[in-house]
């Protein structure tokens, strides 16, 4: 049953999609209520929701990360249309690694899964590190000043070599 598991959430998903577009075409208000939510990113926030509400319910906790990815890349569209500033790709691409990172630790917490939930955070930090990095090269952000990218990519590699030294084998 498990390994079906996937088979049941595309199953499922399309299932849910298609009652959707019969519900939208028996009660149109319902499509014009829906509407005003259901523009560019909100759709993938919301669908990123859903995904992961879905691998939950079904036990499928590996769900997660792509639930984030998907949540995460619709919040930088809506930043981005926000800001009205199309140049933001130049540097939150960053924070899709840092979403892989929010989905393990849900992934791990779903799991109950201490080493999986450290892995995300790990990648939360090093996605955060790179965010500052480039959005500071790019001229957004003046975080530590002129030496910022270089003071924080010193403390990332003393991070780095520190876990290396006390980690313990798992």
């Amino acid at each position: 049953m498990k390994r079906n598991r996937g088979e049941l959430f595309v199953g499922l998903l399309l299932i849910l999609l298609g009652a959707w577009f019969v519900a939208q075409r028996q009660f149109p208000e319902l499509a014009k209520l829906v509407e005003q939510y259901a523009k560019g990113p909100m759709v993938l926030i919301i669908g990123g929701g859903v995904v992961f509400v879905l691998g939950a319910l079904l036990g499928t906790p590996g769900l997660s990360i792509p639930a984030a990815i998907i949540s995460g890349i619709g919040g930088i569209i809506y930043y981005q249309e926000l800001v009205k500033d199309p140049s933001v790709w130049s540097y939150m691409w960053t924070l899709i690694i840092g979403f892989v990172g929010v989905g393990n630790v849900l992934a791990g917490a779903l799991n109950r899964s201490s080493s999986q939930v450290r892995s995300g955070l790990n990648t939360i930090v090093v996605s955060a590190v790179l965010f500052i990095i480039f959005a500071t090269m790019m001229g957004k952000l003046a975080i530590l000043g002129a030496y910022g990218p270089a003071i924080l990519l010193i403390l990332l590699g003393l991070w780095v070599m520190l876990r290396a030294i006390f980690h313990k084998g798992e």
